[in-house]
């Protein structure tokens, strides 16, 4: 028996015809990406601990447990929980790399980049939508800093303007930041190597400068190398613009004394010199 085809000419009707499929642009795409990352983290609430239940912590722990053992450059009637909230504000910044570095890494070992390359849409929007995201990700931390300091006593001077500027600058030096945690995330081969690696270096980073301690009272080869850390002029930077004592020692280092525009410098530096390597990184390992 003969399946009836009347009506039917050949070729017409014994296929579906698909929708064509348009490029939506890699701003559109990296909105995709960022979307998809921040739905992770409604989904997965504990993501939020490292910028929620970690800078509370760190920021009780240092004010009220070691603060009355910390001189800061021998000023009288010094609030040294308005002087530490700088300090922890650049320390989460910095941590930035951390979470990207995760994420990125966990996504190229799970397959799921693999999954992105075979779709239409750009390379490039990956990593856009996951600087984004962890970018938000850190400055959820950086509102919940500033909410537990104005509970504690912190308050921020400078006027208005000055103010933007410095959360401003964290943006800029995050955003830089960021860019290491896509080095790491791409050219290590596990998320276990990837803790190894930022554990052994973010940590010593974001404790070897002006955050919790005044360089002043330090070694003097351990002085030079902190007063020259990327994260020392960060912080001052942060207290200049918030009247939060930024106070110098008199034999303080240049870059100190300059911290606004150091501070952007590395920023930029940090982000001309690393961005061409984490590419690099990433597509090699997005090649193999």
């Amino acid at each position: 028996m003969s399946t009836p085809t009347a009506g039917l000419q050949p070729g017409i009707g014994l296929t579906t015809d698909r929708p064509e499929i348009h490029p939506r642009g890699v701003l559109a795409e990296s909105l995709v990406m960022v979307r998809r990352n921040l739905r992770h983290i409604k989904r997965q609430p504990e993501m939020l601990m490292d910028v929620t239940i970690q800078p509370i912590m760190f920021v009780l722990l240092f004010a009220y447990v070691f603060g009355g053992s910390i001189q800061i450059g021998g000023q009288s009637g010094v609030n040294y929980r308005e002087w530490l909230l700088p300090g922890i504000m650049g320390q989460t910044m910095a941590f930035a790399s951390f979470i990207v570095a995760i994420g990125l890494n966990n996504d190229l070992d799970k397959g799921i980049i693999d999954r992105f390359r075979s779709l239409p849409m750009s390379r490039s929007s990956v990593l856009v939508g996951r600087s984004l995201a962890a970018l938000l990700h850190s400055s959820i931390g950086i509102v919940v800093m500033a909410l537990t300091g104005l509970v504690i006593g912190w308050r921020i001077g400078g006027g208005p303007a000055n103010a933007v500027l410095a959360f401003l600058l964290l943006l800029a030096f995050g955003f830089a930041m960021i860019w290491i945690g896509i080095w790491v995330g791409s050219a290590m081969r596990s998320v276990e190597a990837v803790n190894g690696v930022m554990f052994t270096t973010m940590f010593p980073i974001t404790f070897l400068a002006n955050t919790f301690a005044p360089p002043a009272n330090m070694p003097t080869w351990l002085r030079t190398i902190a007063e020259w850390n990327p994260i020392s002029a960060l912080v001052q930077a942060l207290r200049e613009l918030w009247d939060n004592y930024p106070d110098l020692a008199p034999s303080a280092a240049w870059p100190l004394r300059h911290a606004v525009w150091v501070s952007l410098g590395w920023s930029v530096l940090i982000t001309v010199v690393v961005a061409p390597l984490a590419l690099r990184a990433y597509r090699r390992r997005t090649t193999d």
